[in-house]
């Protein structure tokens, strides 16, 4: 069987290590075939593969049976859907679009099973969220009664947020840590839990640092059984926090410094609630705790994946059309932020345009 030809289209910062992977034979079955970017100078760290500097050219080339998408934000649909018409498998990096409205269209083109089109939510592969996952979906939590993350560990300087002209702008990146650090988290939480019925965020636009889009941000959220979630991330606090607590009527779930502990309670809280007969009783818990060796294989996990996806049928971790959930959910806190008001979920696709190319409109980046 011929190895999978993988071009990458965007080789900046993520762009270079996957076509390293590529090219270092880290991904069994995969070749780099091509390399794609607007800036040719970057083409050097590769010298034996050829370099395109636009997709079309890359693509009438025919060199590719798969590519990896890895540009600036807004331009993941359009590449993507270049990629699916000319008949190619797609893997893109996140977030799929800077906005859902773009994002159904990119889904749209996938009109081929055939195409395998996945998407880069390498933390999916961490074991401590897979274990997290299979206690809610299992049913070991119980019913889920509150949420609260606090991911604060996406801290950047002021130099990270220069290092490229589309970064932190409404143009170019459609927000800050909900769309570029944040679609991890946020792909997490609904992976784990589900969505919500509803959301009341508060964004704060450049807390931090000289940008105009949020670099802090605190939501809260409601579920359609009464479940509730508050999530917390920033740019702008160093040492950060990730702590993840799940309060569920089977006891306490607490994951936070590489350590997931489940404090289980020897009845289902509602039951203790009705049955205690001493004012002050509390149910009796029992804690499991979880270890780890490593945070699963990541980006190349996810390649490789991709690859045995393509070629063997295996079911994708991360299939793009969940990638519109993660961008559903942070393009919901900017509106609810912005507009001063709780949003309802599915939410309204054309109202969050509207208020992005009035952001963009407004930009003096």
């Amino acid at each position: 069987m011929q190895p999978v030809r993988i071009a990458v289209i965007g080789v900046g910062s993520m762009g270079s290590t996957h076509a390293n992977a590529l090219a270092q034979g880290k991904i069994q079955r995969a070749t780099l075939s091509a390399v794609c970017d607007t800036d040719s100078n970057r083409f050097s760290q590769w010298p034996q593969i050829p370099g395109f500097t636009n997709p079309h050219d890359l693509l009438r080339a025919k060199i590719a049976d798969a590519v990896v998408i890895a540009t600036p934000h807004v331009d993941h649909p359009v590449s993507g859907r270049l990629a699916l018409e000319a008949g190619l498998h797609v893997l893109v990096e996140k977030p799929i679009a800077v906005h859902k409205a773009d994002a159904q269209k990119l889904l749209a083109a996938h009109t081929n099973p055939q195409q395998v089109f996945a998407i880069m939510f390498n933390q999916r592969t961490d074991p401590f969220y897979r274990k997290i996952r299979e206690l809610v979906q299992t049913g070991e939590l119980g019913a889920i009664q509150r949420i609260q993350w606090t991911i604060t560990t996406w801290y950047r300087c002021n130099a990270y947020y220069r290092s490229g002209t589309w970064r932190a702008t409404w143009r170019g990146e459609g927000g800050g840590v909900l769309l570029n650090q944040c679609p991890h988290n946020l792909d997490l939480f609904q992976w784990m839990f589900g969505m919500p019925a509803r959301v009341r965020a508060f964004c704060r636009l450049g807390r931090y640092h000289p940008i105009e889009v949020e670099d802090d941000v605190t939501a809260y959220m409601e579920y359609a059984n009464g479940a509730t979630a508050t999530f917390i991330t920033s740019t702008g606090e160093a040492p950060g926090t990730n702590r993840l607590e799940v309060a569920a009527d089977h006891g306490r779930l607490v994951y936070e410094n590489d350590k997931l502990a489940f404090q289980r309670t020897e009845m289902p809280v509602s039951q203790f609630t009705q049955t205690a007969t001493s004012m002050f009783a509390a149910p009796q818990t029992t804690t499991t705790e979880f270890t780890f060796q490593d945070h699963g294989g990541q980006h190349n996990e996810i390649l490789q994946n991709f690859v045995d996806a393509i070629l063997d049928g295996k079911p994708l971790i991360a299939p793009a059309s969940e990638g519109i959930k993660s961008l559903e959910l942070g393009n919901a806190m900017l509106l609810s932020a912005m507009e001063n008001r709780t949003v309802e979920l599915p939410l309204d696709a054309a109202a969050y345009q509207r208020l992005l190319e009035d952001l963009i409109r407004k930009s003096t980046k």
